[in-house]
């Protein structure tokens, strides 16, 4: 009986119920896919780091090494498991020719180095996370530039100084646990061990990576502060574990933490809509509620006959968006697998993405439930005298028509109608608000991202032209050609020469801990701080963000730093955001007295505005060697280029998402609110409102609702939303983020495409009105 009342009602409401089916679909499909993705991704980067045996700890030194130290240094530490020294060749990008580019990649931002295959660990994998084994005459390529340069296996990479040209063929695509990452700057090639050898006799820049895997990785903070205490090499940043990890979960969970927010929002909708139709249907059938009440029907069973429907409804999504997912998902994670590499499937792949949509069914069948305790409320001398539930009548003194002289009838009706039951029309409004948040803050977010503005929360201060100049052993020579070089140039209108350097701090326990300070003139390019100001002396110094939180420092603490061997207190003047180098640097107005602790140098600069700065780019090129001379929008496209790929896409899908959604509400509601007003309608046709009348009225409350939700979700959304991006750039060093918010997009071309979308849908959607007769009515 209850399966030919469920196919009996489905014929009945047909559109009612597949739209209902759609969204708990859609919702299954989604937080089944993201899981996938999350499984995939973490289950991926484990696969990779055990597979390459990925070191715990890396301090990258320019300059020489002195292995036998290293070597003596480390028998004598307890933690250390194994020790291996990587030499890498660094060869400037104007030396490198990818693919069929007659271009070299002089304007690249990325440091390339060339290596070779790993001894020990620190393995770099292939595409089926093989450990590679490069044949002479062949190279491993970056996944970066494979997808950057559009490079095929098979393509040449040519590297030629003038005095020294050799080719090698594209072999395999590198799989590097440490560096994959767009937003990390340094890419390696790896090559045969002799032609490592070749490369290494024609080329002088040489970087080491001082490698060490530890016996318990727990004990990975002690060891970090025993060799930042020792007087082993230092001179470059250190890198430990946990960062590689972070760093490749960050880049590649942006997309499955996106499809799970959309989930879950999608099921928000999915049981409000379970709930207005429910409420409809009983407001549709309480005399025959009353009559099954009336001849002994027990109330369980007859909330049993109703909730069977929605719990088949529910079953039957939840299954077919699962089945879905596991079809569809590979898609979604084909750049995972790109970048991370694949995993074998296990049980859990299946059964994980299982529970979270057995857990969307419960929780859909568990609203039903509660909806459904409306029954306890209905009597059956109510039932049978009223013939309604009352809930949704307007009342009849309210907002009279006398009222409307200012305003057309038909919109008057239409505002009375919304006024007159706000609790069902809130169910619409929610809708419309959740649509625009989807919408509003990728496209905000994206604009951010690519505005060039967004080199603020990269530590520096907004420039023209920068350039970088790496550690070689005429680097101090080559600096100062450089800046004698841009003095001399009348079409610069401004430079700031910056120097970073490796300094001692003590931390709270009295250990000596190394840290990156900036210095120069930081009044040139200022940067913005998100608490106090710039250092003005010499005992003033400004913390990134995620260094003053490691450090429990604020502005006006102080730390204390060891300054040509003497120890200096020094004053937190300010705090910025920095998402580069780990996030952690510092900047202070302090001499360089010793060039050995000296980093890398920097010059940005400003050119005057006749002058094109791309020709200026190309002269500095030209004229300096070894440098990186980088347009700030171009360095900002190489770092973020692949994250800006991905919210494009997200934004295109998230747009299509809030399209359908507000369609298929807008199409389920409006032939619900057609269904409770019929009887009303049809006395409206009667008494002489047209077809195109009563259209207007429907038009207008949903019109009306929506650019209400519209302007509620654009608040939100630069509000709760920008929090939200905050919160997850937080991790890697930015705060606060701004929006960057292009107007037209966000309050005249969305708004636009939601409001066509939705009243061609309620135009659509009344096309039944022409059948509502006085005649139809059921009498009571």
């Amino acid at each position: 009986m209850l399966l030919k009342m469920l196919r009996k009602d489905f014929h009945r409401k047909k559109s009612i119920t597949i739209t209902l089916f759609i969204f708990v679909m859609l919702s299954a499909f989604l937080v089944s896919s993201g899981s996938i993705m999350f499984i995939k991704l973490f289950d991926s980067i484990d696969n990779l780091f055990t597979t390459s045996n990925t070191p715990h700890f890396v301090q990258m030194h320019a300059g020489e090494v002195d292995q036998t130290e290293i070597d003596r240094w480390t028998s004598s530490n307890s933690l250390v498991k194994d020790q291996q020294t990587v030499e890498m060749v660094g060869i400037d990008g104007a030396n490198i020719f990818l693919g069929n580019s007659h271009e070299p990649e002089k304007n690249s931002v990325m440091d390339i180095s060339f290596v070779k295959q790993n001894k020990s660990f620190d393995y770099l994998l292939d595409l089926e996370n093989q450990v590679i084994q490069v044949s002479k005459g062949e190279v491993g390529v970056p996944i970066y530039y494979m997808q950057e340069e559009n490079l095929k296996l098979g393509d040449k990479v040519r590297i030629s100084n003038g005095s020294f040209d050799k080719e090698f063929t594209v072999a395999y695509f590198v799989q590097d646990a440490q560096m994959n990452p767009s937003v990390v700057s340094s890419k390696r090639f790896l090559v045969n061990d002799a032609d490592f050898e070749t490369l290494k006799n024609n080329f002088d820049e040489k970087e080491y990576l001082i490698e060490f895997l530890l016996k318990d990785l727990s004990k990975l903070s002690e060891f970090s502060q025993a060799y930042q205490s020792s007087n082993l090499p230092h001179k470059g940043p250190s890198v430990d574990y946990g960062t590689f990890k972070i760093l490749n979960a960050l880049t590649e969970g942006i997309v499955p933490a996106v499809i799970l927010l959309v989930s879950i929002l999608l099921m928000i909708i999915a049981i409000l809509c379970l709930r207005l139709t429910i409420l409809a249907t009983i407001e549709e059938e309480y005399r025959e509620i009353g009559v099954m009440k009336a001849i002994g029907i027990d109330e369980h069973y007859i909330k049993k006959i109703y909730l069977f429907k929605y719990i088949v409804l529910a079953a039957l999504a939840s299954i077919a968006g699962y089945l879905g997912s596991l079809f569809i998902s590979p898609l979604f994670i084909e750049n995972i697998m790109l970048y991370i590499g694949t995993t074998s499937d296990n049980i859990l792949h299946q059964i994980i993405p299982f529970i979270s949509v057995s857990i969307i069914f419960f929780i859909v069948v568990f609203f039903c439930r509660l909806t459904l305790r409306r029954f306890n409320k209905i009597t059956t001398v109510e039932a049978l005298r009223a013939g309604s539930i009352g809930e949704t009548k307007i009342s009849k003194g309210f907002l009279p028509m006398h009222k409307s002289k200012y305003l057309d009838v038909n919109i008057f009706l239409g505002l009375k109608d919304i006024l007159g039951r706000l609790k069902m029309f809130g169910l619409l409004f929610f809708v419309f608000i959740v649509c625009s948040i989807i919408i509003i803050v990728p496209v905000n977010f994206l604009n951010t991202i690519q505005s060039p503005s967004f080199i603020k929360y990269m530590g520096v201060g907004q420039s023209d032209i920068r350039i970088d100049l790496q550690q070689s052993d005429d680097i101090v020579q080559r600096f100062n050609d450089v800046l004698t070089y841009i003095e001399n140039d009348k079409d610069v209108e401004k430079f700031s020469p910056m120097i970073t350097s490796r300094f001692n701090v003590i931390d709270s326990d009295g250990v000596l801990e190394n840290i990156s300070i900036e210095t120069g003139d930081f009044s040139i390019f200022p940067l913005e701080y998100l608490e106090g100001a710039a250092p003005s002396s010499g005992n003033e110094i400004v913390l990134s963000y995620l260094n003053a939180k490691e450090m429990g420092k604020s502005v006006g603490d102080t730390l204390s730093l060891i300054v040509d061997d003497n120890k200096k207190e020094m004053v937190v003047s300010g705090i910025y955001q920095d998402i580069t180098n780990g996030g952690r640097t510092a900047k202070a107005l302090l001499p360089v007295v010793n060039n050995k602790t000296v980093l890398w140098y920097v010059v940005n600069l400003d050119v005057k505005r006749h002058v094109n700065i791309g020709d200026k780019i190309h002269d500095y090129t030209e004229a300096f060697h070894s440098t990186k001379v980088t347009h700030l929008e171009g360095y900002l496209a190489q770092t973020l280029g692949g994250t800006i790929e991905q919210l494009k896409l997200m934004t295109i899908v998230a747009i299509v998402i809030a399209i359908c959604v507000s369609i298929l509400i807008t199409s389920l509601f409006v032939q619900m609110l057609v269904a409770k007003d019929y009887s009303q309608i049809a006395i409206m046709k009667s008494i002489g409102f047209s077809l195109k009348d009563i259209q207007v009225q429907n038009v207008v409350k949903v019109l009306l609702v929506m650019v209400i939700g519209i302007i509620v979700g654009t608040i939100i959304s630069n509000t709760i939303g920008q929090s939200l991006v905050n919160v997850l750039l937080s991790f890697l060093g930015a705060s606060k983020i701004e929006f960057v918010i292009n107007p037209v997009q966000a309050y005249v071309l969305c708004p636009l495409i939601l409001i066509l979308s939705v009243t061609v849908t309620t135009l659509l959607s009344t096309k039944s009105l022409k059948q509502a007769k006085l005649a139809d009515l059921r009498v009571e």
